[in-house]
């Protein structure tokens, strides 16, 4: 698949703090932000056209593969039958 890139600005400081502390938790503001722009990219844009671009460019995505639906019983209304004893009853 081929790739593009956005340039964005972003205050310096700003920047360096988050650069730091993304390195102590072991990743980088690439990645983080890679992350956040697949799950922006899986919320604005519908599953269908999500599915042509994944069989367009050779890939399967989670959405394209159908989940099993669990089949719905029918509703009935319960009544409830108590048993009473022949010595109970006058």
């Amino acid at each position: 698949m081929k790739k593009t890139t956005f340039n964005i600005s972003f205050d310096e400081d700003k920047a360096s703090a988050l650069v730091l502390y993304l390195s102590q938790k072991g990743t980088t503001a690439e990645a983080e932000l890679e992350k956040a722009l697949d799950a922006l990219y899986t919320k604005t844009v519908p599953a269908g056209v999500r599915d042509f671009i994944d069989m367009k460019s050779g890939t399967v995505s989670s959405s394209a593969v159908p989940k099993p639906r669990k089949p719905k019983l029918p509703k009935t209304e319960h009544t409830e039958v108590s048993e009473v004893s022949a010595n109970e009853r006058h």
